[in-house]
């Protein structure tokens, strides 16, 4: 018995494998507290990234003092503008650009977590809520399930065997992975009352919130367990009014055209499906 409470420590503990405990920390802009007109979420808005910045160095904060071993920070929103590593956590390394279909999951870290987090599209009371695109996308579903950024990357994560342990964002985006990830850590920062109006924390007490969460959700590696599209997935997008399909759409790679704004992608698993709906 003894042995095997050892073993099953040892499981829920990478660090006594001699293993780096890394979290795999994905930002965005809309889920920032403070924040809540769409102009503030221009990359170069300069208390847009003093409040980002603030709340994922907090983040860092909890994870280091959690345990981890480092926290691998990407630069989500708008292109990978927004974040600079004169203020990131000195601890923390910044990810900068695009990522591919993977969005780096095959290195499969010991956890993802979200800052800035916003929900998905159609949401009432959801902060700037949106899929990926607030201008191009009308809706996202994945096997039918209307999906954002927050169900995508849980389930690519989960796909390569890593778990999400904690999100910052508004009430809308933590509603949102309760819904899949009940157990993870919620630092709910802001609660929409109106695509643009939000009653929001002040930047201090966010921080303490964010900062308390991240430590805490360190102790969940290993008991939270990986968030699993069920497999084959369908990919559906459905573009907005003024965005219909190109003429040439059919002949992508798996694709089936459903009407003029709507392509629909079948894969064996996510990573299939995404791949083929990120392919040009």
């Amino acid at each position: 018995m003894r042995i095997l409470l050892v073993f099953l420590l040892m499981l829920n503990c990478p660090a006594l494998w001699g293993q780096k405990t890394t979290i795999f920390l994905i930002t965005d802009a809309e889920g920032v507290g403070g924040v809540c007109r769409q102009d503030q979420t221009d990359p170069k808005d300069q208390e847009m990234r003093q409040l980002l910045t603030g709340e994922i160095n907090a983040a860092v904060e909890g994870f280091l003092a959690g345990g981890a071993d480092e926290v691998l920070v990407w630069d989500g929103h708008d292109g990978s503008q927004t974040l600079s590593t004169l203020t990131i956590h000195p601890k923390a390394k910044l990810l900068m650009g695009g990522l591919g279909p993977t969005m780096l999951m095959e290195r499969r870290f010991s956890a993802v977590a979200y800052v800035g987090q916003h929900s998905k599209a159609n949401i009432r009371a959801g902060v700037m809520a949106h899929s990926y695109s607030s201008l191009g996308i009308q809706n996202m579903l994945v096997n039918g399930k209307p999906v954002g950024e927050i169900d995508v990357i849980a389930a690519m994560a989960g796909h390569f065997g890593t778990p999400v342990i904690m999100l910052s964002g508004d009430q809308a985006a933590a509603n949102e992975l309760r819904e899949i990830v009940p157990d993870a850590e919620m630092a709910v920062v802001k609660e929409g009352i109106g695509r643009y109006a939000c009653i929001s924390l002040s930047s201090t007490a966010a921080r303490d919130l964010i900062r308390e969460a991240a430590r805490r959700s360190v102790s969940k590696i290993g008991k939270i367990k990986p968030y699993k599209a069920t497999s084959p997935v369908t990919l559906q997008i459905e573009y907005t009014t003024r965005n219909s399909l190109p003429i040439d759409s059919e002949s992508r790679t798996g694709a089936e055209v459903v009407d003029d704004r709507t392509i629909r992608f079948k894969g064996k698993d996510i990573l299939e499906a995404w791949r083929l709906y990120r392919s040009r």
